[in-house]
């Protein structure tokens, strides 16, 4: 008779064994993403095989109809990682990575049309997983922004030239038409495939480069201090704000329409006649000792190429038409164009220039 029963045991043991382990196995046969719920079917068939070493003979029943519990704890625990493996495809996206890859490995980053389409891409990806919806008026800053900053190499290269040298551009100064939506609002192509379209990435680069050059300038003569860098650029940013206000009351006087994000590019590429007139300055200062009369000498020319270029670029802006109890049109045009050789000298820092 012992042996019989040791038998007996030996078998319950591995039934309860076999049946309850088998959301162990399974949970280790459902993949990576099942993981913690093959733990928790592993611990479940330690209990089984404990309770079937003591001899109960009802376990392997209990376990049996514990199994539909444990098989739906182990669907609660593989819906978890694929949610998470959802949130996290929203914040990167595989296939971009992956044409990133691509362009490093076949030499194309220098090719200005693939970075432009993996940034479209990469931004309208951004806009339409709702994460630009989280802060409030981001999405729709976004959306404005996009088309100033829609520029490439060439684009910036015929815009710095036209900017410095205007007088050497007989061409049209007017920007391209590319239709009217259906109240009649005239649409304009965008930078890179018009040179007279305007931008804020040269304004913003051209501000952001005077600024470190400012406190290159100060750094030299030993005079540098860390609140050189809000004080140039709040003072650079004041005056063209005051500027933009004023031209902006002048097209209300005159009932003239033009975005107020034209007018700060339009007023932020004197920054760029700035960048040269400090480069003159501090390069001629520490090689001659004449770095105040470099400075002013080519501030004499980037101002006067820039009054030329806001001269061409108003005249095409403002309408032949105002109104007839508002300001003349070319005397507001004289204005604005005359207005960047005061903003140009107000904002220069020369007080530390050899």
């Amino acid at each position: 008779l012992l042996p019989t029963a040791k038998a007996s045991t030996q078998i319950n043991i591995a039934m309860a064994f076999y049946e309850g382990g088998s959301g162990g196995y399974a949970g280790y046969g459902g993949g990576s993403n099942n993981a913690g719920g093959g733990y928790n079917n592993n611990f479940g068939s330690n209990d089984n095989f404990f309770s079937g070493g003591m001899g109960q003979q009802q376990q392997p029943q209990q376990s049996t109809t514990s199994q539909p519990q444990q098989q739906q704890q182990q669907q609660q625990t593989s819906v978890n990682p694929n949610a998470m493996s959802g949130g996290m495809n929203n914040l990167f996206n595989p296939a971009m990575a992956m044409a990133a890859a691509n362009a490093v490995a076949t030499g194309k980053m220098g090719d200005n049309t693939v970075m432009m389409n993996m940034a479209e891409s990469m931004g309208k990806q951004f806009l339409e997983t709702g994460w630009a919806k989280a802060v409030p008026g981001l999405e729709r800053s976004m959306v404005g922004l996009r088309p100033y900053f829609a520029v490439d190499n060439k684009y910036v290269k015929r815009k710095m030239l036209r900017v410095l040298f205007p007088f050497a551009f007989r061409n049209s100064w007017a920007r391209q038409e590319v239709g009217a939506d259906a109240d009649g609002k005239i649409s304009y192509a965008l930078p890179q495939h018009d040179d007279n379209a305007p931008d804020l990435y040269i304004p913003t680069m051209s501000l952001l480069t005077y600024v470190l050059l400012c406190a290159l300038c100060y750094g030299t003569a030993g005079k540098f201090d860390p609140d050189v860098l809000p004080d140039v650029t709040t003072k650079c940013l004041g005056f063209q704000v005051l500027e933009v206000i004023a031209i902006r009351i002048g097209f209300y006087l005159m009932e003239a329409q033009v975005p107020i994000l034209d007018l700060f590019c339009y007023t932020g590429y004197k920054y760029l006649g700035l960048v040269i007139n400090m480069c003159s300055g501090i390069t001629v200062g520490h090689l001659l000792g004449y770095g105040h009369r470099a400075y002013y000498f080519t501030y004499l020319w980037t101002a006067t190429a820039v009054s030329y270029f806001i001269l061409k670029v108003m005249a095409n802006c403002i309408p032949r038409i105002t109104s007839a109890v508002g300001p003349k049109r070319q005397f507001m045009v004289l204005g604005f164009a005359a207005s960047q050789f005061a903003t140009c000298w107000f904002v220069s820092q020369t007080k530390f220039l050899e």
